[in-house]
Parts: structure tokens; sequence; C-alpha cells
């Protein structure tokens, strides 16, 4: 009677350790595809759009391809500037960890073309840059994109980003 009594006592222990009672529940309603799908163009510029506003560094980098290339205007020197992907990643960490608050608005999709793996994107952004409470800097532009994948089935990853603002 005593075996069995134990064995009961170890197996009742065992069942309720592997169910914790205090243990939230999972929740599975939140999907991928809320936060952007990048095999649509659409559904990347929304991951992009929310890498930006989470200052998320892992999701913008799944939407850069290894071979991407920045490009902008600097007005003050009169010059183009471009940088590759390693340097922009620094940039763009930077960034989200040097502010408090990132709103990206995709605006009108001004121009595009392609095929179902590489693609021209051309379309008007708003970007508020919130530093602190009395530091909030606002740029109006154009982004230009080439975005590209090997297969239908992959998601797209900007090839180069062009930047067209005002700042």
């Amino acid at each position: 009677m005593s075996f069995l009594r134990t064995f009961f006592v170890f197996a009742l222990i065992a069942l309720t350790t592997a169910c914790n009672p205090f243990a939230p529940k999972l929740d599975n309603s939140v999907s991928s595809a809320q936060f952007g799908d990048p095999h649509s163009i659409d559904g990347y510029f929304q991951a992009f759009k929310y890498a930006y506003e989470f200052k998320d560094t892992t999701l913008y980098g799944s939407l850069i391809a290894p071979d991407f290339i920045f490009s902008y205007r600097d007005y003050t020197l009169g010059i183009d500037v471009q940088w590759g992907r390693d340097d922009d990643m620094r940039s763009t960490a930077g960034l989200f960890n040097g502010v408090q608050v990132l709103a990206l608005l995709w605006g009108d999709i001004l121009d595009s073309s392609g095929s179902p793996t590489s693609f021209n994107v051309t379309r008007t952004f708003s970007l508020d840059v919130t530093f602190n409470e009395g530091d909030i800097e606002h740029v109006d532009g154009r982004a230009v994109f080439r975005l590209e994948r090997a297969t239908f089935s992959y998601p797209w990853k900007a090839k180069t980003w062009q930047d067209e603002s005002n700042y």
C-alpha cells in the first residue's frame, strides 16, 4: 500500500508541475500579418513602418538585402552620399536608440514597375522624429526603393533605398 501511495503522490506532483496555473495563456490571435508580410509590396512597407515605429533592428535588418545600398543628397555639402548594409544597420540602430518616438506615414505611390522578383517603387513619406518632448523633427520626402527577391515565394528585401527628403 505504501508503494502505491508513493507512486500516486509522485504522479500527482509530475502532473501538476507540468501545468503552471499562474502562467498566462499564449495569445495566438496576434499574427505576423498584422505587422506586415514582406511577401507583398504593401506588406513590405507595412513591416518597414512597424520596424521604425517599434524601433526593431531585427525586423528592419530582415527587410534589407545583404548588398543593400542607402543613398541621399547632402544639400549642405552639395554631394550625393551612399553607404552599404553594415553602415546602414549601425546608423539605423543609432537612430532607434537615440529617439523616444518615430512615427512613419507612407503616402502615395508615385511610380512603380517591375516583375515578380524585382520591383521599383517611389512613394511619399512623412516621418516625425521625437528626440524629447521639446525636440521633434518633421521630415517629408520621397523614398525610391528597389525591392528584390530570389523567387515569388521569398519575401521582398530592399536592394537600394534613395532618400529624397527635406532633411
